[in-house]
């Protein structure tokens, strides 16, 4: 077992947790102060800049932000991305003489001294890893989410920005969204009562997995550098349009299956609402097509939370499948028992392909996208789900969280982590927030790998199930040589 390195395992840690999870804005001094002259331009490097990493690091740029280096393995988008950035300099009248690098690790020794922040928007595998070597170095950091893909990653991430008072912000953009605060407000005031059921649902994966690995190998393409791209990952044959580009999310050795590319976002309201904390039990209820080095088609996993800071215990369960697949269906169990979802049905014809219910003693709140963009509101007696801007025990709730300042939610979450790098409050998806949230979806991801019926008892400061060691292996991966942590 990975040494322990930080942990919310006691009732201080976790109210200053809880704290957080309502609302990070609300923290009466600056989260840190940044050792640069407070006028100066932020020197940026981003790894990964394509797919969504081109918008990320758009926005850097467009921030006032200085890109001082760009890293991408596909020689392809590297270039148009530098194009891109002359291109838009010119025409802004502004300054950018970046360098192009290939492997991030060769970024950090030829021009580390000069960064101060760094955007990683890479496949899930390299997460860790380049933002715990950035980090280290003192660097902050906005992540594309998941934002790790062990819980060590997660911990370790966690531990350093606390330790080293980084600024630093996970890419869950629905964080920013006033529906997703307004949610967080709703329940933490009492409106549904008691939480005491959670369930979400996901239609991922949109991607191949529940197979096996294909035999045989192809040319690498000349633009790619295929052993940069596996980077941590285990040496395997380039195969073309299995992995690379979109692909990889359902491989266990380069991404986190459905979990991992939607929970970040879907848990991220009732996460933060039900002050969640760690789980004591997480088990794997169901999954279809088991195979060894992919994601299951569809699953559904049940976590138990155990009391805290004043809420009741709660049980959450997550379901995953496409129906478009035939992995899901209405009657499927990768969604929800029809008999909790009937009024939702009954207004809409049909389930939304995600969403979040939270069952209270008092009602339900039900938010019927990815984001928590917008919820509703069923109180017990009620036959009828009414908009949270609308229902009358919804509306008496005063505004406890601060409202993001742009109505692009992708936008705002860099414009908090750099008003955060300017020595302003925290980030409302800090680390110290979003790594905690990715370390309990990973346990999901734990469950799936060690199988249906293995109930992990789990002690969450440790990082280990207590009665199942075979858990172990999942917790921290076993990088290949050269790009340990």
């Amino acid at each position: 077992m990975p040494k322990k390195t930080f942990h919310f395992g006691t009732r201080r840690d976790f109210i200053k947790s809880s704290s957080l999870l309502t609302g990070g804005f609300m923290l009466g001094a600056p989260y840190f102060a940044r050792t640069q002259n407070a006028n100066s331009k932020i020197n940026i490097a981003c790894i990964g800049v394509g797919g969504k990493g081109n918008g990320d690091s758009s926005h850097a740029f467009g921030l006032g932000g200085n890109i001082v280096g760009i890293c991408d393995v596909d020689t392809d988008t590297l270039n148009s991305k530098d194009k891109q950035f002359k291109d838009r300099a010119a025409k802004e009248n502004r300054t950018y003489d970046g360098r192009m690098f290939k492997d991030w690790r060769k970024m950090f020794d030829e021009i580390g001294k000069s960064i101060d922040a760094v955007t990683i928007s890479t496949p899930d595998h390299v997460h860790g890893p380049a933002a715990i070597t950035a980090m280290r170095m003192g660097k902050h950091i906005y992540c594309q989410k998941p934002l790790t893909q062990t819980v060590f990653e997660a911990r370790e991430m966690r531990r350093l920005a606390n330790e080293k008072k980084l600024a630093t912000q996970m890419g869950n953009q629905g964080s920013a969204g006033d529906g997703l605060r307004r949610a967080v407000e709703v329940i933490q005031a009492g409106v549904i009562g008691d939480p005491k059921e959670l369930h979400v649902w996901s239609n991922r994966p949109i991607w191949p997995q529940g197979l096996n690995r294909p035999g045989g190998e192809d040319p690498v393409p000349e633009n790619l550098d295929w052993d940069l791209w596996l980077g941590p990952a285990a040496m395997r044959p380039y195969k073309k349009g299995v992995y690379h580009e979109f692909k990889w999310r359902g491989w266990y050795d380069f991404g986190t299956g459905a979990l991992g590319d939607m929970a970040c976002h879907t848990v991220n309201m009732p996460f933060r609402a039900l002050k969640l904390g760690y789980p004591s039990v997480v088990e794997l209820e169901m999954a279809s097509r088991i195979y060894p080095e992919t994601f299951p088609l569809s699953s559904r996993i049940r976590f138990e939370f155990p009391e805290r800071d004043g809420l009741p215990p709660c049980k959450f369960w997550w379901y995953d499948g496409n129906p478009r697949s035939g992995a899901g269906s209405f009657a499927n169990p990768c969604r929800p028992a029809a008999d909790l979802v009937r009024e939702i049905v009954a207004q809409q014809d049909k389930l939304p392909t995600s969403g979040c219910l939270i069952v209270g003693t008092k009602g339900k709140l039900f938010a019927g996208d990815d984001y928590g963009t917008s919820f509703q509101v069923l109180m017990n007696g009620e036959k009828e789900y009414v908009s949270g801007t609308k229902h009358e025990a919804a509306m008496a709730v005063p505004q406890t969280i601060a409202r993001a300042t742009s109505r692009d939610n992708d936008t705002a979450m860099k414009e908090e982590w750099f008003a955060m790098m300017n020595g302003g409050p925290a980030a409302y998806s800090n680390f110290d927030i979003s790594a905690y949230l990715t370390e309990i979806i990973l346990l999901g991801c734990i469950a799936l790998r060690t199988g249906v019926g293995h109930r992990l008892d789990w002690d969450g400061p440790e990082m280990v199930a207590k009665n199942e060691p075979s858990a172990a292996q999942f917790v921290k991966r076993q990088n290949r040589k050269g790009w340990e942590i």
